[in-house]
């Protein structure tokens, strides 16, 4: 029963992937079970994934990122705004990715220099990103001064691989590799296990915080960037939708591989989870509502199952 309770605890997730994935494949063999539509997937996946990638660095040190749906949108006006006004796409999307960047190192003061709960700092300099960025945008839709090669970014292809997915991969196997090989990514995990412990080994606190919200920002705002390519034009709201589902996806991946802590691969299971569902329950022609109510409740259950998992192992 303990080993039994222990497979439960650390693959359940993982397990429900691989289920949910068979219930579509049997019901829908001809439009889901295809290479074409694995594909499709892992495009529609894709952004979600690089901004639930940007929580999960923050949630590792223990804290939360609530800006970032509204750094994707003051990400996509932003760097829209400067390619109407003549700017050459890289230093569109460098200036763009800056700005995020230092906006994040500012939740990263205040967080840290000020002892504010994350909740509110994020949460109040994300609304004041979206003040940005309906000014910015004055509220309208902006679609003009883009140029072919800026939606290439997100709409081209490498051979059958839509590039969305190779950006996707980038950034997982990027921020992945940071948490596991380097320095500053053990000094994270030292940090989100036990504060009070790292500092008095000696691991700084100050810097690795600012950093990884300043990192979260510019991840999210790489995020809107790709999404304006998308969609070849912004609104100022857009990247909001994605807040939910990217820390819906990171629970997820707490309940994989890890025993509870926040973890990449982990989180793109959780990603891939959130965007089968949506894929297999739209090829069903399930109705949008439905698939918001049966997503949340695979959500609980993947929960409720760790959590037994937890229970039968002790």
């Amino acid at each position: 029963m303990l080993a039994e309770a222990r497979l439960v605890e650390r693959f359940g997730t993982p397990a429900a992937l691989a289920a949910i994935v068979l219930g579509f494949a049997l019901a829908r063999p001809d439009a889901f079970a295809t290479a074409a539509n694995l594909l499709n997937v892992t495009q529609q996946m894709a952004i979600l994934a690089i901004v639930a990638a940007a929580a999960t660095l923050v949630m590792v040190i223990g804290e939360f990122d609530l800006s970032v749906g509204f750094i994707a949108s003051l990400a996509g006006v932003l760097v829209v705004k400067l390619l109407a006004a003549g700017t050459g796409i890289a230093p569109a999307i460098l200036l763009t990715l800056l700005a995020c960047a230092a906006i994040g190192a500012l939740n990263g003061l205040v967080v840290h220099g000020l002892r504010a709960p994350s909740f509110i700092a994020t949460l109040a300099l994300g609304t004041i990103a979206s003040g940005l960025a309906y000014w910015l945008s004055g509220g309208a839709s902006l679609f003009q001064g883009i140029p072919p090669g800026f939606t290439a970014l997100a709409r081209a292809a490498a051979g059958p691989v839509p590039v969305l997915t190779l950006w996707m991969l980038a950034v997982l196997l990027a921020a992945g590799g940071t948490l596991a090989l380097t320095v500053f990514g053990r000094r994270l995990i030292a940090i989100g296990s036990n504060r009070e412990a790292a500092r008095l080994s000696g691991v700084p606190i100050g810097r690795p915080v600012v950093v990884v919200f300043a990192l979260s920002a510019a991840l999210s705002g790489l995020a809107g960037v790709l999404l304006a390519a998308r969609l070849g034009s912004v609104q100022h709201t857009m990247g909001e939708s994605l807040l939910l589902p990217a820390y819906a996806a990171v629970f997820l991946g707490m309940t994989a591989f890890r025993g509870g802590r926040p973890n990449i691969l982990g989180t793109a299971v959780g990603v891939a989870i959130i965007a089968v569902l949506a894929n297999g329950l739209t090829i069903l022609n399930v109705d949008p509502f439905f698939q918001k109510m049966v997503t949340g409740a695979i959500i609980i259950a993947a929960v409720m199952l760790r959590r037994f998992g937890m229970a039968a192992a002790r």
